[in-house]
């Protein structure tokens, strides 16, 4: 089947296309939706501008494939999206659970309320994406760029996210209970009222975050980087904190309670009851 075939078969009503292929097709601006495409083969397939809300691309291949359009709730399970384009894409309420996307461009699309439980997001771009709502429970989240995106009160429990660059992002409300976020940055980042329980945060960077009011209780912070971080009334009991730096960060009514601060640099810190730490 070529594109022109499908299109004349969509257009006399046909919606099952399963296991078709369309390697390398043009179908940009078409109206494919509440299409079939399960376990369709559309490598490099370009679908720039196309409407395709609620469309069935479940296990599909789409490697390299340009997907800049509405996919508004598209079924996107388990699909291969390794290099895909969904620069600007309208991915609401979409489930992507457990598909592939490496490498992929998400930046500047539209994920709320998208669903990418146990999804592979290594290496993917997501800068100034929407995720407001988004659920990435045990998600591979490695190196990923969220660069000044939008996670309010997205769900990453359980998400690895080692490496991962969240420069800037709005996290406010976020989950991120037994997330493994070694190394990753969270500089400038928002994360007032969080909940970051049980999470590996080690060697990660919070220069100048925000974490006002944040949960961020039983969680390692060893070599964290919280230099000038707000942390005023978060909620820190029972984390380690080894050799941390604090400096200059603002900790006023925080709860510190069972806080492991050995060898941490808190020069300049403001203290729960509202003393600054002198340095040296």
């Amino acid at each position: 089947m070529n594109a022109d075939e499908l299109l004349q078969r969509y257009a006399a009503g046909e919606r099952d296309f399963r296991e078709i292929s369309l390697i390398g097709a043009d179908l940009q601006k078409v109206d494919l939706s509440e299409a079939n495409f399960r376990s369709a083969d559309l490598r490099g397939t370009n679908f720039n501008g196309a409407l395709l809300k609620g469309i069935n691309l479940r296990e599909a291949n789409l490697t390299k494939a340009t997907l800049t359009a509405d996919l508004t709730e598209a079924n996107l399970i388990s699909a291969i999206l390794q290099n895909a384009n969904l620069s600007e894409a309208n991915l609401t309420d979409a489930s992507l659970r457990a598909a592939n996307l490496s490498l992929a461009n998400l930046s500047r699309a539209n994920l709320s309320r998208a669903l990418f439980n146990e999804a592979i997001l290594r290496d993917a771009d997501l800068s100034q994406a929407k995720l407001i709502d988004c659920a990435l429970c045990r998600a591979n989240l490695i190196h990923a760029i969220f660069m000044g995106a939008n996670l309010d009160s997205a769900n990453l429990t359980n998400a690895i996210l080692t490496g991962a660059n969240l420069e800037g992002a709005n996290l406010t409300n976020a989950i991120l209970n037994g997330a493994n976020a070694t190394g990753a940055n969270f500089a400038q980042a928002e994360l007032s009222r969080a909940k970051i329980s049980g999470t590996n945060l080690t060697k990660a960077i919070f220069n100048g975050a925000n974490l006002r009011s944040a949960q961020v209780t039983w969680t390692t912070l060893r070599g964290a980087d919280l230099t000038r971080a707000k942390l005023t009334r978060a909620n820190l009991c029972w984390s380690n904190l080894i050799g941390a730096t604090l400096t200059e960060a603002v900790l006023i009514d925080a709860n510190l309670n069972h806080v492991n601060l050995r060898d941490a640099e808190l020069g300049g810190a403001i203290l729960p009851q509202g003393e600054t730490h002198a340095y040296g």
